[in-house]
């Protein structure tokens, strides 16, 4: 029987982010195997000819080095999983167009770091460039660039690069396609009465929880990057479907409305696209500690931050900079602009108005960080 909430978001997801993890494209040993991105390519294909954008977020790079390699098992060096990557790049960009060829897709590669999603200017152009792809009917598919890629500019796995591209495009719709059926009620490896959850209203402390701990045997995510990246795109607006990827045709299937692995809905109304980069894409230089009454009317009264409820100032950074809005306990709530350096915000922190005059001879701004250019995150 279908759900009537999923064909309500099959039916609005115009454009779609696909992310397929390494596991599903490679066997054991780490080689492509060509069935499998042979049947990606025939469900992208099939998915396009509905009228929908469609972007393809693939890992499988270091794996595929691996296999053209020879290697038994993933490198742990970074210089070695780098130049595994540069091999096995090519080697899977070449799989994807000889696939999609046969329909005469012709395929586009994006190459991308954190450091591109972190300059404004960056991002957009990142935008546009895929918005021209699909002008000309291209199948974007975008990588981390992993073999430049070092501690400072990683995004981590391509779940989180995944969110951050269906953010970049506000699509509708985000698939994350891995070797596990969706969210269970507990760690299915663990308790034999795990079930699977068909549907998520909100990513709280009690869904994150159900994460196990495990990582897949070839990537580099597991179940909790999954939901990070999931609560990243429904806070945003956008809805996420987590499948796996070896059930033959389960793209199909979940286009089809079918009740298949598990759907999470949109936290809130869609976001606009500066605020997502703001919230969801730029990284924070620094952050501002704040007290439980600055949290209180920044999160829940939609208040601006005064200097009088920053207890701490973290990091160096300068006016305009991005800082993240943290609690006590170091939970990161909000992120914004603030109008303060580091060293000027340390000067003012815990001051009210008429201090603030005081200290610096006038005031320039009220707000450490003004409610026009702030996001909560959570």
């Amino acid at each position: 029987m279908l759900d009537p909430v999923r064909q309500e978001v099959i039916a609005l997801a115009h454009t779609v982010v696909v992310k397929v993890g390494t596991n599903v494209l490679t066997r054991a040993d780490g080689a492509l195997e060509p069935a499998r991105v042979q049947s990606l390519a025939d469900q992208i294909h099939r998915l396009r000819a509905t009228g929908r954008k469609v972007v393809l977020v693939s890992s499988g790079a270091i794996g595929a080095g691996m296999g053209r390699l020879g290697l038994g098992k993933r490198p742990a060096d970074l210089r070695q999983l780098q130049a595994c990557a540069a091999v096995g790049q090519a080697f899977l960009m070449r799989a994807y167009e000889d696939c999609l060829a046969k329909h005469g897709i012709p395929t586009a590669q994006l190459l991308l770091t954190a450091g591109d999603f972190d300059s404004r200017s960056r991002y957009l152009n990142a935008r546009n460039t895929i918005v021209t792809l699909f002008e000309w009917g291209c199948l974007p598919i975008i990588n981390e660039n992993d073999t430049v890629s070092v501690a400072e500019i990683r995004f981590g796995d391509n779940d989180h690069l995944a969110a951050l591209v269906t953010n970049l495009l506000q699509a509708p719709l985000l698939v994350l396609l891995s070797v596990v059926d969706g969210l269970y009620s507990a760690d299915p490896k663990i308790d034999s009465s795990a079930v699977l959850v068909p549907t998520v209203a909100a990513i709280d402390a009690e869904v994150l929880d159900k994460a196990g701990a495990s990582r897949s045997s070839l990537g580099s995510g597991g179940m909790r990057s999954k939901l990070r990246a999931a609560r990243q795109a429904t806070a945003a607006g956008e809805s996420v479907v987590m499948a796996n990827g070896e059930q033959p045709d389960v793209l199909d299937a979940i286009f089809r409305g079918e009740p298949v692995g598990t759907l999470f809905l949109p936290h809130s109304t869609t976001m606009p696209a500066w605020k997502r980069w703001l919230g969801y894409a730029a990284r924070p230089r620094g952050r501002f500690v704040v007290d439980a009454g600055a949290r209180k009317a920044v999160q829940s009264q939609g208040r601006s931050l005064l200097p009088i409820g920053v207890v701490q100032v973290v990091g160096a950074f300068g006016k305009g900079d991005v800082v993240a809005l943290c609690d006590a306990e170091g939970v990161e709530f909000a992120r914004g602009l603030t109008n303060y350096s580091s060293s000027a915000a340390d000067r003012l922190r815990g001051l009210r108005s008429e201090q603030i005059r005081e200290t610096l001879g006038d005031l320039p701004y009220e707000e450490v960080v003004h409610r026009d250019n702030l996001v909560v995150v959570i």
